[in-house]
This record gives structure tokens, sequence and C-alpha cells, in this order.
């Protein structure tokens, strides 16, 4: 397991400094395990390093093999996290690799003195990602130094900008450190750097973190108040990612999503994450969208999904982090949440819906079996989502009689029929990989069991 060693930046005025108290979460370190599906695990990790690039489809999607086959198997000990076997997880490799794309040459070649010259273009992927493999020679092989030193150190450090691309280097670190892989590693400073972009402000300049007017320890509590804000009225007239960019363009909305960030006080940081984790859940398996039609009941937010899975990369990454970090990388979250929240146009929630959720019996083995043997096994989205959600259970559920996360497993697990959200099909509402998303994850093709 890692342990960041953090040079001191970025002072906050926020109680940066307390400490939120997790336990460690498992790490299942896939290069010292010697039984058949670690290894399998290791060189299907490795294979699909070498063969396959990590965004693909006109720079667009993101190559999720090592989620889903993390996911996989990290179940028993909770797929590889939730307990398949080396046959299971070549199948699963074999479905996540049918849409995957080899690696193409970059513009040109990346250099320590001029590492972030290029950030932010993704065309640069193959070249970033051989810059980092030979700085880990340099660190000795060491990949936690590897990592201090270029997403932890500088003026403006790539830790503050994980949200970028639809959260997918944030999720991408998280494995990483559960599989204790630096193949994984590697990947996620990859996707930090080819995903960069203008968010890294928010909690870089000091000057947007300031006193709200109205502030509250509860996140539920401000997503109510967004839903009935008449600043967010009429802002877009469809669902979909494109719909951040023009509230962020809109000075006055974009200032009342800021005060709206900045209204969560924070005084019981680890009580208050564990609320984020719960509303990750409710935003997912709850949520009613004002424009959703009874035809589409059954699909779930493809955006919120990744709420819930960022929020369980947060999770894991927070007990290695110092203290002083815990608060940064909870706020990042929590913007990233909120502007999901509003440009997927305000969805209310109904968390009874998960509350009343008749059990009869069915426990996280139930779920593992639907993760594992269900039709949608091969669906990266709903394996991490029921992954998530068990490791939320691990951590908060136990005492709770209501085992809330355990009822929200078995619910979304049942009545999962595909994902939707993307806004007006074929248009620029559907955030690329999402618009391939209506197929692909539909129940179609390699979906089937």
């Amino acid at each position: 397991m890692f342990q960041f060693r953090l040079p001191n930046f970025s002072a906050w005025s926020l109680p940066t400094g307390t400490a939120i108290k997790l336990p460690k979460a498992a790490v299942h370190d896939i290069e010292e395990r010697p039984e058949k599906r670690a290894r399998t695990l290791k060189h299907l990790l490795k294979a699909n390093h070498i063969n396959h690039s990590v965004i693909y489809n006109e720079l667009r999607f993101h190559n999720h093999t090592p989620h889903i086959l993390g996911s996989a198997v990290c179940v028993s000990n909770i797929m590889y996290i939730f307990g398949a076997d080396s046959d299971e997880l070549s199948h699963i490799y074999d479905a996540e690799s049918r849409h995957l794309e080899p690696w193409r040459d970059s513009p040109g070649e990346i250099a320590k003195h001029d590492w972030r010259d290029n950030l932010g273009r993704r065309e640069y992927q193959r070249a970033y990602i051989d810059f980092f493999e030979d700085q880990l020679v340099q660190h000795g092989y060491d990949w936690q130094a590897l990592l201090n030193e270029f997403l932890l150190q500088g003026k403006e450090p790539l830790i503050n900008n994980l949200i970028s691309g639809l959260g997918h280097p944030l999720i991408h670190l998280g494995y990483a450190q559960e599989l204790s892989s630096r193949t994984v590693a590697i990947e996620s400073l990859a996707l930090a750097a080819c995903f960069y972009n203008e968010w890294h402000v928010y909690l870089d300049d000091p000057k947007y973190t300031k006193p709200a007017p109205n502030p509250t320890d509860s996140l539920f509590t401000i997503l109510d108040r967004v839903s009935r804000d008449p600043r967010f009225d009429n802002l877009f007239d469809h669902q979909g990612s494109d719909n951040i960019s023009t509230l962020l363009a809109n000075p006055d909305a974009s200032a009342a999503a800021l005060e709206y960030w900045n209204s969560w006080d924070l005084k019981k940081p680890t009580d208050q994450f564990a609320e984020s984790q719960k509303l990750a859940v409710a935003l997912l398996v709850a949520a009613q969208s004002p424009n959703k039609s009874s035809k589409e009941d059954k699909r779930y937010d493809f955006f919120a999904v990744h709420l819930l899975n960022t929020s369980h990369a947060v999770r894991i990454l927070l007990p290695s982090l110092p203290s002083k970090h815990h608060v940064p990388l909870v706020r990042q979250w929590w913007l990233f949440t909120l502007l999901v929240c509003i440009a997927q146009l305000r969805p209310h929630l109904n968390i009874d819906t998960i509350k009343l959720v008749e059990l009869e019996g069915r426990s996280w083995p139930y779920v593992t079996e639907v993760a594992l043997k269900g039709q949608y096994r091969t669906d990266a989205h709903f394996v991490k989502a029921l992954r998530s959600m068990r490791e939320a259970g691990r951590t908060w559920d136990e005492g709770d009689r209501n085992g809330f996360y355990l009822k929200a497993a078995v619910k979304f697990g049942e009545e999962f029929e595909g994902w939707g959200g993307f806004g007006p099909a074929g248009g620029e509402g559907a955030l690329s990989e999402e618009e391939g998303g209506g197929r692909r994850y539909s129940g179609e093709g390699d979906t089937k069991t």
C-alpha cells in the first residue's frame, strides 16, 4: 500500500487539517500474491496496458478494463474485488477488449522539463505513458515516489483536477491503490495529464473558497435548495454533460453554483463524508429525473454512476493521505457532484425508495451473484456501482440494522436495464463515451449472458 509523502502547498481557509478518520480499505497486492487469480489479474492488466490505449474512439472514451477487472477480483476478498475466478476474469477482459483500440504515436515526446506544457492534450496519451514509465525507472520502480512527485507537487498539482474527464483519473487512482498496481498508477497519471482542464482553478486559487451566506452541514439540504433555486431555471432544455460548460460560462449561474459549493460547512468531516457517500448512492438509485419517461424508468443515470464511483475512490484514498488534504479532496468531489446534478436538471431524491426495500433474506452474497453472473456482468459501470456500494456498506453499515447500502445494491441490481441521462439521441448532450453507451450498456451485444 502506498503512503503519500506530500509537500506543503495550498493554504485553505477551511479546516483542511481536520482528518476524516476511516479504516484503510483492503489492498489486494496483485504483484506479490502467488495464487492463480492474482497472477491472472496482473497479466491481464499488463496486457491491457501494452495493447490498448487509455483513451479511444476519437479520444473521447475511457478504457475501463482495470476498473471492471479490479471490481471483479476484489468481491470474495469483496470479483477480484467481487471474487471472480481466472476464467471469469479472462471472459471479462475479452468482452471489454472488443471495442478498445491500439496505441497510436503522439505528436511528440514528453520530457521532464516540459511535461506540463501539453496538459489537457489527449493526443499525447502515449507520450505521457512513456514519460511516466521512464520516470518510474528513475525512481527505482517506487511508484509511491512517482505519484508524490507528479501528482502532488508543484504550484498547481494534478491532484486538484482529478474530477476532470468525468472523474476517471480519480477512479483509476483508487483502483491503483486497491490493487497495489504501478501499471494502473501510471495510467492514472496519464489520464490526469490528458484530461487536465480549467476546473483546477477552483481548488488551486484560494479566491474561490469563501464564506457562503447560508451554510449547512448537510449535502442533502444543499441539493434541496439547489432544486428550488430559480437562478438555475431555463438554463438547459436537455440533460447532458455539455450543460456544465454552459453553466460555468453563465456568470450568474456559475456564481450561484460556487455559492452552494462553499455552503457545505465541514464541522464534522468524518460524519459528513459518511453522508456524502449516502448521497452518492441516492443520486444513482433514488433520483427521479423531472423529464424521465416511463419507458426509461429502469435506466439509471450514467453521469450519476460516476459520482458514486468517484466517491468510492475518495474513500479508498483518504486513509493514505495526510489529513490536511482530506477536506480539499472531498470538496473536489462535492464540486463535481454539484455540477453534474445541475447539468442533469436537478433530479429529485426520494430516499424512501431505498429504505422501503424488502430484503427478504437477500444479502451481500446475492449482490455478488448479480454482479458476477447476471446479464450485465461485463458492463463495467454496473459492476463498479455494485462494488462501490459494497465497500460503502463495509464502511458504514456495521451496526445499521436498516442496511441502507445493501438495500440500495439489491434495488439497483434487480431493476437495472441500462443507462440513460444522455440528452438528445445523437446530440451533443450525450457525452462521448455515454453516447456509445446507449448501445453498449443497454443489454445488447457483450452484456448478454
